[in-house]
């Protein structure tokens, strides 16, 4: 593969600056280097944050552990704070160079690329490809072996594709591994072993079931606030304090938190003490709290949060709740809010071809062409899928049926109370939007714990979760290429960011390096300029034959 010495890339050299750089130098790779030829790049609402923030994107920060200064500083395309970078993390690319001593990977393999690196630590996050790494809006992009390996696992970040999928396909493996990752994370079950325990207890409750709830070992530490003479035997093995007042202990410093009360009050001040990762449960004891709660809505997301609770006096009993993962089940009433959006979109397909029987699914959105896109590329799939399905456009008349499971694409916490308020029993809310961590959200707790609901979050993705993506693609359980609705060369690609910005396309922007004079165009505007292209998409949906036959024509 004959690699010339510059490319056309886009930077980003400051807050809100984007300039395409026509002559950008390629990298040579060193020792340990793979220098890869970008075939195809998806656009993410995510390449919206760094653009605003820049240097003060926490992952644009420096790393500060996990690898060597010196291994850093070998490394040309490692560029942190105000050093331009290049965006771009839905990475499809062929490699075309290795160094000598790169073991994992040869020239000429097709690769796909988890960019999160969170073993190597920033201020307040980890690296990532796109942020203090240059991204994939380029021709050819540099890697690292001593970076792109997980050093605990030893499994490599560039995935091998073996099987001939389109490039696209493949560059938006990662989005849907998102999606994916809301799906089959699985959740804690139990009180965290090794852990930090807080239990508060009101006048005239009594602990019961904490023993229960243990898991395979104890917590490691526990601090008790109460009444005298409550049961100290489940606290056997553990390092048992107690305190004066809840409230004057440190905020997020326990893992869990379960509260035998009823106390609005209470639960706001506990709320303040839960860690990230931690699980709060409130056991009524057939009590109510009789009002509205203000809970930090947006930790559950961000910071891995959990709420249960049981209307029982035994705090054993809400443990037993706690699904395994945020997977859909069997029957589910589903609804997607915000559905029309890209990762609405794919959140609407991924439940459509999950395989599950007895399904009916909602799609909510405010927009009515939003709408109408998705459902032009669910029709195919309900074709060959049992389930029932419908729109529900927002803006007009608002949905009042209650479901079973709801995916909030909105960041906006009103939506997570009103979701409970039209819960079913068992209901399932994946609360899959960035809701700023600090928000809280009042919400109706009884509701929520009569009717046994969990609400769950999780950020990106991990390698498994693009790897179950990739088999559902090659095995033809999902095609990731349905979310396309536009593509581009390098010409289009700031375009392409402000489309994003503005949320003026439905779904996916796909930008394909090596067309460098292709504008942005939408799916339609593509079919109308080259008909031999429109013949390769059969119900207008992107496909593997019309990627080549673009890459033939718009050359």
């Amino acid at each position: 593969m004959k690699i010339p010495s510059v490319q056309q890339a886009i930077e980003l050299i400051g807050p809100e600056q984007l300039r395409l750089n026509p002559a950008k130098p390629i990298y040579k790779p060193g020792p340990y280097q793979v220098l890869a030829k970008v075939e195809a790049v998806g656009l993410c609402f995510s390449d919206l944050k760094l653009l605003a923030q820049f240097d003060k994107h926490p992952r644009k920060s420096e790393i500060l552990s996990g690898i060597a200064p010196s291994v850093l500083s070998e490394i040309p395309s490692y560029c942190p704070g105000a050093k331009p970078t290049v965006p771009g993390h839905e990475i499809s690319c062929v490699i075309a160079a290795v160094g000598e001593k790169v073991r994992r990977h040869r020239v000429g393999q097709t690769v796909l690329v988890q960019t999160d690196y969170r073993w190597l630590k920033t201020a307040s996050s980890n690296a990532a490809i796109g942020y203090n790494f240059e991204g994939a809006l380029q021709q050819y992009i540099l890697f690292d072996e001593r970076v792109y390996v997980d050093p605990d696992s030893g499994e490599s970040f560039l995935i091998p594709v073996q099987a001939d999928i389109s490039y696209s396909a493949g560059a938006l493996v990662e989005p849907w591994a998102c999606v994916e990752s809301s799906y089959v994370t699985e959740e804690r079950r139990t009180i965290r072993p090794g852990g930090r325990l807080l239990v508060v207890v009101d006048e005239g409750c009594r602990i019961q079931g904490l023993r229960e709830s243990f898991g395979p070992r104890p917590p490691a530490q526990a601090v008790l606030y109460g009444p005298a003479g409550q049961p100290t035997d489940w606290a056997a093995g553990i390092a048992l304090m107690h305190c004066q007042n809840p409230a004057g202990l440190e905020d997020g410093t326990f893992d869990d938190i379960v509260y035998f009360g009823s106390r609005r009050e209470m639960i706001e001040i506990l709320n303040d003490k839960l860690a990230a990762g931690g699980l709060i449960n409130i056991v009524l004891a057939g009590r109510r709290i009789g009002q509205s709660v203000s809970i930090g809505i947006g930790r559950v997301h961000y910071g891995m949060t959990r709420w249960i609770g049981t209307t029982s006096d035994d705090a054993s009993d809400s443990y037993r709740t706690i699904p395994a993962t945020g997977e859909i089940r069997d029957g589910e009433r589903a609804a997607v809010i915000g559905a029309g959006g890209p990762m609405g979109q794919m959140h609407v397909i991924r439940i459509l071809c999950s395989g599950r029987t007895g399904l009916s699914v909602a799609a909510a959105d405010l927009d009515a062409a939003r709408l109408a896109s998705l459902e032009k590329k669910v029709r195919p799939i309900l074709k060959t899928r049992s389930a029932e399905y419908r729109s529900v456009l927002t803006s007009g008349q608002p949905d009042t049926e209650t479901y079973s499971y709801f995916a909030l694409m909105a960041p906006v916490g009103a939506l997570v109370a009103d979701a409970v308020a039209r819960s079913r029993p068992n209901a399932l809310i994946n609360v899959f939007a960035g809701i700023p961590a600090a928000v809280r959200q009042e919400i109706d707790l009884d509701r929520y714990i009569a009717n046994r609901c969990y609400l769950f979050g999780t950020s990106g993705s991990r390698l498994r979760d693009m790897q179950i993506v990739l088999d559902k693609v090659l095995s033809g359980q999902l095609d990731t290429n349905c979310s396309v609705d536009a593509v581009c060369g390098m010409a289009g690609a700031a375009d392409g960011i402000e489309a994003v910005k503005n949320r003026t396309l439905s779904g996916k922007i796909v930008v394909y390096p090596a067309l460098e004079k292709m504008p942005l165009m939408t799916l339609e505007q593509v079919c109308r300029t080259w008909p031999q292209v429109a013949e390769k998409m059969p119900d207008g949906i992107w496909t593997k034959e019309a990627e080549r036959q673009l890459l033939r024509t718009a050359q």
